[in-house]
């Protein structure tokens, strides 16, 4: 269960936690496919969500 106050992380810290380019992160976003929330003109991010997306295979290529 994730936790209540989980701290929202942005775009370039989740691409360095998934070891990935803030470009390929953007692209999924495009595609609707990781979990990404607007606030503003920024994109946030929860861990466990991303982490839970990750091991449901939809990160896959």
């Amino acid at each position: 269960m994730p936790e209540i106050n989980e701290k929202w992380s942005s775009l370039e810290e989740t691409a360095v936690y998934l070891g990935v380019t803030k470009d390929t992160i953007r692209n999924w976003i495009k595609k609707a496919d990781i979990p990404a929330h607007k606030v503003g003109r920024l994109w946030k991010f929860k861990f466990s969500e991303v982490d839970a997306w990750v091991k449901s295979g939809k990160g896959a290529l």
